[in-house]
């Protein structure tokens, strides 16, 4: 038997400044902060343990905070003691997540805020099919380095009539 479709959750993002990063989430693509920046430590409480368990010992302290998307997803933002950025930002080839995707009707206008809060366009808006059908996509980077794409359709719309074919 064919399984059942899983629901997204979430996604964990690294940044080097938590607060810069909540207020970008929040201001520039309207996320909805779930809880403000926190402090985690190393220690034996419950979520010491869990950190613990994921990157093991002498990993020391975090700071964390939860947004959510207008559909519900969630964007836990990480800053981690001694974090740095990596030196490819985008290693496509590395097995991996290397990007997600945010929706939004108006990719131009929201691109434009993006730029505005330090956030860099890595391609000019593109059409998935010229002159056909509306569908755009844009790669962009947020401004501590993370990739995303901005969609103007949803993924079921913009796939669902096979695309490339």
């Amino acid at each position: 038997m064919k399984p059942t479709p899983r629901t997204f959750s979430h996604i964990g993002l690294s940044v080097p400044d938590l607060d810069a990063a909540v207020k970008f989430y929040a201001e520039v693509l309207g996320f909805y902060v779930l809880m403000p920046p926190s402090e985690v430590v190393e220690d034996d409480s419950a979520i010491g343990v869990m950190c613990t368990d994921v990157f093991g010992s002498g990993w020391e302290r975090l700071r964390i905070a939860h947004l959510s998307t207008g559909d519900g997803i969630g964007i836990e933002l990480f800053e981690f003691a001694g974090n740095h950025a990596p030196e490819d930002n985008f290693a496509f080839r590395r097995h991996g997540t290397f990007h997600f995707a945010i929706q939004d009707p108006d990719i131009e206008g929201l691109l434009e805020k993006i730029v505005a809060a330090g956030g860099k366009q890595r391609m000019p808006v593109r059409a998935y099919f010229p002159g056909e059908k509306p569908y755009r996509m844009v790669y962009v980077e947020d401004p501590f380095g993370n990739v995303f794409e901005l969609y103007s359709h949803s993924y079921e719309l913009t796939y669902s009539a096979g695309a490339y074919s």
